[in-house]
């Protein structure tokens, strides 16, 4: 690709996973930036925070007071956008489709120091959210009325993150939700077709180009995705075809969290700054189906764009045509593969 001419000009790039495309307009990134720039977030944090809601022994804005606890805490969100116990209601008028949907949303607490953040995280502390998200999966995932099991962060105030506190979220629902019925799709297509995982076949072909490779070890790769969308995308996937998080054991657990680390730690070394992004892991819906198709992977989607304070919006276009992007997925990746893995606050402190 490196060599290719479709690389020096405006093109179109496919995903594999989804079936969308996304324009890559290489020579857009010698346009001048006179737009918004955002706040620089601060890493100047305290460990405690009396005021904030997630730290340990605080009362929450719903009035339950969090234990003292001393690793990873998960509880029910106490404001959940969906509620188990909503009842079954269908609203067919004309053109008109409404369905209920009933659900479970608990927030993770990633460590009781308020101050922290993944990328700051020793690996060992990153492990147990791991442990964390495999327990909820399992458990959530099993009960009946529960079709799948969306976790996510959102890190970061232009994220819409309501809390500084080092936290994610799992949502959990009856219904399968369209990014990952896409991803179904295209993945038993060619499972059926191949009797081989999509995305593993697709992991073998990125090693042996070498092009968009960021990090690797000895279970999990770290890469810019081909049809990436934005601009220092990146993704986790597991060296083995396995279908949640929950199939990895103890060495592989290790490996994912060494390499949630180095990805979020080389996020902050981009801009030295507490870098934003939604990350997300996709994994096979809870349905009682097999999916032997299914491939699980972790995607990051950071907005930073020319710098710390640079956001790349996505507008106009973007929401009336289809997803573009200025860099290329290469370019990217090789910004991002050069740059360390320790953290940039403890290189400043040496």
């Amino acid at each position: 690709m490196a060599d290719n001419q479709l690389n020096q000009i405006p093109h179109r790039r496919y995903n594999i996973l989804t079936g969308e495309w996304v324009l890559v307009s290489p020579h857009r990134t010698k346009r001048p930036w006179q737009g918004k720039q955002e706040k620089l977030p601060t890493l100047d944090k305290p460990s405690y925070d009396k005021e904030c809601y997630l730290c340990p022994g605080n009362v929450r804005a719903g009035g339950k007071t969090n234990p003292n606890y001393e690793d990873v805490f998960s509880f029910a969100n106490d404001f959940s956008a969906l509620l188990p116990d909503t009842s079954m209601e269908v609203y067919n008028e004309g053109l008109l489709l409404g369905k209920s949907e009933a659900g479970i949303c608990k927030v993770v607490c990633f460590s009781p120091d308020h101050s922290l953040t993944l990328p700051q995280m020793e690996v060992s502390e990153i492990e147990k959210v791991v442990l964390l998200w495999q327990k909820e999966y399992l458990e959530l995932g099993s009960m009946n009325n529960i079709n799948h099991v969306q976790i996510f962060e959102n890190k970061g105030a232009i994220m819409g993150c309501s809390n500084p506190h080092p936290h994610g979220q799992i949502w959990a629902q009856s219904s399968i939700p369209q990014e990952v019925e896409k991803k179904t799709i295209h993945q038993k297509e060619y499972w059926e077709k191949n009797q081989s995982s999509l995305l593993g076949d697709y992991l073998k072909q990125e090693l042996e180009l070498d092009e968009r490779i960021v990090a690797e070890n000895d279970y999990f790769v770290a890469l810019v995705p081909y049809w990436a969308v934005w601009p220092y995308e990146m993704m986790i996937v597991p060296r083995g075809h396995y279908q949640d998080i929950e199939q990895i054991d103890e060495k592989e657990k290790k490996s994912f969290a060494e390499m949630i680390k180095i990805v979020t730690t080389k996020y902050d070394n981009l801009f030295e700054t507490s870098f934003p992004y939604s990350s997300g892991i996709h994994q096979r819906p809870t349905d009682g189906e097999e999916h032997a198709e299914w491939h699980f992977h972790m995607s990051f989607y950071p907005p930073l764009l020319r710098s710390a304070t640079v956001k790349k919006f996505m507008v106009g276009y973007e929401m009336f045509a289809n997803p573009q992007r200025d860099i290329t997925a290469e370019q990217a990746a090789q910004t991002l593969a050069q740059l360390p893995i320790e953290h940039y606050a403890k290189m400043d402190s040496h």
